[in-house]
């Protein structure tokens, strides 16, 4: 089947029944209690289909479960020995067929996603025919010709015939599965209105229902293809070092971990790496919301899908195209989008009984004046049918899944990935937050902050000896101080290097014997001198790491280090603070360390020195306390907290992996002031779902009402339907042009 064959997305005619949508690749039950099955259903657009295809198969002997993929239009079963041609028969008797020519592999899933907004030249012929005859057949009855004449039968008919017929028959099949879906329901309204005698009001009803499938599909899918614009971020080729040393284009795909690309000033990078030669600007934005390019240098990391500035770089590669940073993106964004949020749980929930519910009514509307007050039976019958009509709960069905994809969309865009409608709703409701300190206020590792030189010497000459003894020693301090000089600058040649348990270390250089150590080590060499101690106390009490470089008669600089805070840190803990969310440090650092940073990043409630069963518990009284209450750490030592606060939010960049597979948020580019722009989305999302659904019932309601009185007619509420679904998706959409 070509792109431009593929079916319509029913999008906006979900069903009301429709069931629960789990997460296409994490379900519940494990993979070892069951086959996996994958089969690319190109009429799988939304619930209608998914209702559907449940009922077909929930009797099948071996089937444990099923997943619905409406993204790729795939579905997933879980089963024991069932047979592969045996479900294709079943869903070919449903018209669900699976598309044989888009079989995929479940290890690739950038590159499956089918197109989304193919509509065909013969789809929008159909339409346009449909649309011809019903308007002259609705011409002819408005100049006064008599509704049942043959010239009016015959140009309804024929619009029924060539724009219905799906629908009649999509309409049968859900009559035989008792499934009353929106087909079920405009095919008795079709038929309802040829059976009284109003042929052009059901020629009208079918080609304005089949004008609505498209329109709603092509709106649908803009709010759907944002995840397809994450995809064209990678290009398919790259430029490859052969084994020659030469080098040539080749796929992106084919590309193997440890091989050297090159990516030229201005060209995307297609896989993550490291930097093995040349210096550039790249810009990160599209993984990670950062609006500032970033300087790469050697030994740095660059992720798929980032733009190359003005220089060449090339790099080794870590992760091979199905791993790379985007394709996780990709993977988590569209599982996300498989996981019903609260609010569409309960509409959904609602929509099950309701349709039925209306179903009933209708027909009691259509049958009991009749036959009680002896009423003319047509006219409550026509009412019955516009109630039919007017009543589908389409608008209100579809209401909560595009605000949610598109509030998902958005937060990706910003370097939030968000795991599933769940969070981003639980977001509007959050009090309280708790934050890690290493790794998530602080940098997670010791850096020379402070460097000062004793006397009139030259900075880089004592650096350079400082660097030369603390070469030798693989304590983190000293590795702090290393990387300060530089780890491809040349050192001074040392001999006799001994380290001082407790204290520091000493060593030869140049024939003099020179000592770096803490406050100890330089009141033990009796070289502790008031001046030196003046400026080591501040640092000291700034809860930094001190250390002394002495020369064998003299003190030569201080320098200190620690694990520096974030610069965007007391910026974000403000920002919480304005939108009313209390922040908490947990951390198992001493106090002393954590009550300076916590000072500097405006945070008053601390605790320290907390093992992990100790973060847990007291996430769980904040929880008890607050409701719903996010916590922010690393991913790993954080774990248990991370799993039984209400939202677990890692950074990304220090461990994109563990970030992205453990915590239900990540924050891409390990900037804490999206922790407030996450908050702010979720309140947007919450506010937009609420407008959509007042929208829909609103708009519902009013009709209801005329067509009770009896001034709308069939078109009209077809018109209705149509207008309250396009509003709502636009509505929802409008969480696309998210700005934080």
């Amino acid at each position: 089947m070509s792109a431009h064959d593929a079916p319509v997305c029913c999008s906006s005619h979900c069903a009301a029944e429709s069931q629960a949508m789990t997460p296409p690749l994490t379900p519940p039950l494990s993979m070892s209690e069951g086959e996996r099955m994958v089969l690319r259903v190109t009429k799988l657009c939304c619930p209608t289909e998914a209702d559907l295809i449940r009922k077909c198969l929930s009797g099948m002997q071996g089937i444990l479960q099923m997943d619905f993929d409406f993204i790729r239009r795939e579905l997933i079963v879980l089963h024991h020995g069932v047979e592969r041609r045996a479900v294709i028969a079943a869903l070919r008797a449903v018209d669900m067929e699976p598309d044989r020519m888009a079989e995929t592999s479940e290890g690739d899933r950038t590159r499956t996603l089918p197109v989304q907004s193919a509509i065909s030249h013969r789809e929008w012929l159909v339409t346009a025919v449909a649309g011809l005859t019903a308007s002259g057949a609705e011409i002819l009855a408005w100049s006064g010709v008599d509704e049942t004449s043959p010239w009016i039968v015959m140009l309804s008919l024929l619009s029924i015939l060539v724009g219905g017929r799906d629908t009649l028959q999509r309409g049968w099949i859900a009559l035989r599965h008792l499934s009353l879906n929106m087909n079920f329901l405009m095919s008795l309204a079709v038929l309802g209105a040829m059976s009284i005698g109003q042929w052009p009001e059901a020629a009208m009803v079918v080609f304005l229902f089949g004008l609505a499938e498209r329109i709603e599909a092509l709106s649908m899918d803009r709010a759907r293809n944002a995840v397809r614009e994450l995809m064209s971020l990678a290009p398919e080729t790259v430029t490859l070092q052969t084994e020659s040393g030469m080098w040539e284009s080749v796929p992106a795909a084919t590309v193997t971990v440890d091989r050297l690309l090159q990516v030229k000033p201005g060209e995307r990078i297609a896989l993550d790496g490291v930097v093995v030669s040349g210096r550039s600007s790249v810009n990160q934005a599209p993984i990670t919301g950062e609006s500032v390019p970033v300087t790469k240098d050697v030994g740095h990391s660059v992720y798929a899908g980032s733009i190359n500035g003005s220089g060449v770089l090339e790099y080794r590669v870590t992760a091979d195209f199905k791993h790379s940073t985007l394709a996780r993106i990709i993977d988590t964004v569209q599982d996300a989008q498989a996981k019903r949020a609260p609010m569409q749980r309960i509409v959904e929930k609602f929509a099950r009984y309701y349709t039925p519910a209306v179903v009933g009514i209708a027909g009691l509307i259509a049958t009991m004046p009749p036959i009680l007050f002896d009423d003319p039976f047509i006219p409550w019958f026509y009412k019955a049918l516009v109630m039919l009509v007017v009543a589908c709960p389409c608008a209100l069905v579809i209401s909560t899944p595009v605000t949610v994809v598109s509030g998902l969309a958005a937060g990706a865009r910003r370097g939030v990935l968000i795991k599933g409608g769940l969070y981003l709703e639980q977001a509007h409701d959050l009090r309280a937050i708790a934050m890690d300190k290493t790794g998530t206020l602080t940098h997670g590792r010791l850096e020379m902050t402070d460097f000062v030189i004793l006397g009139e010497r030259n900075r880089e000459q004592i650096l350079r000896l400082a660097a030369s003894l603390e070469a030798h020693s693989e304590h983190p301090v000293a590795a702090a101080i290393t990387a300060a000089w530089g780890k491809e600058r040349p050192l001074l040649h040392v001999r006799h290097f001994e380290a001082l348990s407790g204290r520091g270390a000493r060593g030869t250089v140049a024939g003099e014997i020179h000592h770096i150590g803490n406050h100890r080590l330089l009141e033990e060499l009796g070289l502790c001198r008031p001046e030196v101690e003046a400026i080591i106390l501040p640092l000291e009490q700034d809860e930094k790491t001190v250390v002394v470089l002495v020369s064998s008669s003299e003190p030569l600089a201080v320098i200190a280090v620690s694990d520096r805070m974030r610069e965007n840190a007391p910026e974000a803990i403000r920002d919480l603070h304005d939108l009313g969310i209390a922040v908490t440090m947990l951390t198992g650092d001493n106090a002393a360390t954590a009550q300076a940073i916590a000072r500097h990043a405006g945070i008053e409630d601390v605790r320290a020195e907390l093992l992990p069963d100790e973060k847990l518990r007291a996430i769980e009284e904040m929880t008890d306390r607050f409701g719903i209450v996010a916590m922010v750490g690393d991913g790993i030592n954080d774990a248990p907290a991370l799993a039984r606060a209400s939202i677990g939010i890692a950074m990304g960049t220090t461990g994109t992996d563990t970030a992205l597979e453990t915590a239900d948020v990540a924050i891409m580019n390990d900037d804490l002031r999206k922790i407030g722009e996450f908050v702010r989305l979720g309140r947007a999302t919450r506010r937009i779902l609420w407008e959509n659904i007042t929208l829909a019932i609103s708009i519902k309601g009013f009709f209801l009402v005329l067509g009770a009185v009896g001034l709308a007619s069939l078109w009209m509420a077809v018109l209705a339907d149509m207008g309250a679904s396009l509003l709502v998706i636009f509505n929802g959409r409008r969480l696309l042009g998210f700005k934080g």
